[in-house]
């Protein structure tokens, strides 16, 4: 059984999670625009610096405290 992180969902078809598979963490991001992406990563400093580039703090003006949240529950896996 692995254990899943949810980062963020804003419905059954915008989301994006993080299974934590031994020392592999595998991110599932579900999108209705482009169906459903996976990335794998070895190590916690290599997916946080996925996520940095993934998410960038210019595309959430005025939403800065959703871009917080995604970026603290990255951290938290």
């Amino acid at each position: 059984m692995f254990k899943k992180h949810l980062i963020y969902k804003t419905d059954n078809y915008n989301m994006l999670t993080v299974e934590v598979q031994g020392k592999t963490l595998v991110v599932r991001e579900i999108s209705d625009q482009w169906g459903e992406d996976a990335f794998q990563f070895l190590s916690r400093p290599e997916l946080l610096n996925w996520a940095e580039q993934r998410f960038k703090i210019e595309d959430y003006k005025g939403r800065e405290d959703e871009y917080n949240q995604i970026m603290e529950n990255f951290r938290n896996v």
